[in-house]
């Protein structure tokens, strides 16, 4: 705000060096917007000393400026938690993708693909309306039953039995995440009402999803986001678009896909009812699921007047819907409203009664049911199965390989730590095992060129060491005792390390072993077992 303060800074020092090579930046914050925010926090290299930041006030001149740096701090704060989310922070839930993947691969490939849902499925309708389970959903249930037959409807796997109690028929009903309880939402038999619902699933859903699917309909597809597995497996039919946190942000980047000028977002509260309950009335797993699972935080309501309590995973969602809206509003021909008329206020979204958005938006009706989706040829089907199952069983060969070279690099640094002795050699031998530590690093990073294959599930776990690290990598040593204590600390991490490198990849190895299955006997079905030895040999 002071900018001549800035301007007599920089006639008394010479700042071009640190200017050139970013390490100082000179922003307007007032000025910078969501996508800013979103990409500086997850770029180098801010994003790898995320977990050491920490905003000091140096002098009482800054206390002037205490309302703006406090939320200066605050955006950068949810910036940096929502970026380590995005980039994984759990390998389990990596391995979990993985598993189900493949386990889910023969009806992924013997159902309608991606391709063809964008080939039949475009410029359709010009208005999406994407149904949520938020506890305002109720109110808009008569409104849209009445203008259904005027829009694209997308609903969410927990408000399709909602939409089905109440005899309105959804075009495309998504699902996203890989849990159990998450696939209790397809265990009904809606008989008719079923029929012409199209279901898209990521293809890592819990395969009891894909088991109730099976027994009442055949018209469901399996769609792959961006991931480096999947990607190495190459099945480009069958993908790839990015899914987001939630299922309300598949649904949006998929009606994006299928060219839709209006998005309209009903019963998307991300927030408490005024009761406390964080669902409709209707909701399978009770209306008051979420209303004690998290401890609850004040946010902007709905229309901008007064606050509503959310929690800090509904809080996230709204955040990356923000940063979504933003874009699709800057670069798409693209109008995004927020007609839930209640919950939290979602920046960037047009806020409108729903009745408005059905009367302006919805002029006539469309022609559904849309056409039906086939799946590939007998013979494309085969080639598909053969090759993701050559691709699978190379990735077990590829695990045994990393892990049997990868314990001898291990063993030798870990010799060579137990054998530091006599002060004289100690620096010695630190620098030639840090040297080897950094040569194994380099090896396991180019595996995001050579085996992508490995990456996806090591990505958290790099990810969340090398945050973790950046801790010990800033201590500053004041006497040669405290160097030598840090090397050491450095050598220790870097070990455990390993050790969890060897661990994840040996589970990866483990779980292609185990869901491979299904894929040999839909081979074995299909008389294809002579090809499945060829691989094999």
């Amino acid at each position: 705000k002071d900018i001549e303060i800035i301007w007599i800074m920089f006639h008394i020092l010479d700042f071009s060096n640190e200017l050139q090579n970013s390490r100082l930046m000179v922003l307007q914050t007032s000025s910078l917007d969501i996508e800013f925010f979103s990409n500086f926090c997850s770029s180098k290299p801010f994003f790898q000393f995320s977990r050491i930041y920490f905003l000091e006030l140096m002098s009482h001149y800054y206390e002037r400026f205490h309302e703006d740096i406090l939320g200066l701090n605050k955006k950068l704060a949810e910036n940096f938690k929502n970026s380590i989310v995005s980039y994984g922070n759990d390998p389990l839930d990596a391995l979990q993708g993985i598993e189900q993947f493949v386990y889910n691969l023969p009806q992924m490939i013997t159902h309608p693909s991606y391709k063809e849902l964008l080939s039949k499925r475009k410029n359709l309708s010009d208005t999406a309306i994407i149904v949520s389970t938020g506890p305002s959903l109720t109110k808009q249930l008569p409104l849209l039953k009445k203008y259904a037959s005027k829009a694209t409807i997308f609903c969410a796997d927990s408000s399709y039995p909602i939409l089905a109690k109440h005899g309105i028929k959804p075009d495309y009903v998504c699902m996203l995440e890989r849990t159990e309880i998450t696939a209790e939402f397809f265990n009904h038999d809606f008989r008719e009402f079923d029929k012409d619902i199209c279901f898209i699933i990521k293809s890592v859903v819990h395969p009891n999803a894909i088991n109730y699917l099976t027994k009442k309909t055949d018209n469901f597809t399996l769609v792959s986001t961006y991931a480096s597995f999947i990607n190495y497996l190459k099945l480009d039919h069958f993908g790839y678009f990015n899914m987001g946190f939630s299922v309300a942000h598949m649904a949006c980047y998929l009606s994006l896909h299928l060219k839709h000028k209006n998005i309209i977002f009903i019963g998307q509260d991300l927030a408490y009812a005024k009761n406390g309950n964080s669902h409709p009335d209707d909701y399978q797993n009770s209306a008051t699921y979420e209303s004690k699972a998290h401890e609850p935080i004040l946010t902007k309501a709905y229309g901008g007047k007064g606050e509503v309590k959310t929690h800090h995973v509904w809080l996230m969602f709204k955040q990356n819907l923000e940063q979504d809206i933003e874009k699709i509003q800057k670069y798409l021909d693209t109008k995004v409203y927020n007609c839930t008329e209640g919950g939290a206020r979602i920046k960037g979204a047009i806020e409108k009664p729903f009745l408005w958005a059905c009367e302006n938006l919805l002029a006539k009706d469309l022609n559904k049911p849309f056409e039906k989706l086939e799946p590939l040829s007998l013979n494309k089907q085969n080639e598909f199965l053969l090759k993701a199952y050559y691709k699978v069983y190379q990735s077990i060969k590829h695990c045994r390989d990393f892990n049997d070279n990868f314990i001898k690099v291990y063993d030798k640094i870990k010799n060579s730590f137990m054998s530091l002795q006599n002060s004289q050699k100690n620096e010695i031998f630190i620098q030639e095992i840090i040297q080897d530590i950094d040569k194994t690093k380099t090896q396991i990073d180019e595996l995001y060129n050579t085996q992508k294959d490995l990456i996806q599930i090591l990505g958290p776990l790099l990810t969340q060491f090398e945050l973790n690290l950046a801790r010990i990598y800033v201590l500053n040593p004041k006497t040669k005792e405290d160097a030598f204590n840090k090397s050491i600390l450095w050598i220790k991490e870097h070990l455990e390390f390993m050790e969890l490198v060897y661990g994840h990849i040996k589970a990866q190895e483990n779980a292609l072993i185990k869901n491979i299955l299904p894929l040999e006997e839909k081979l074995k079905e299909r008389k294809l077992d002579k090809w499945m030895e060829r691989v094999r040999r």
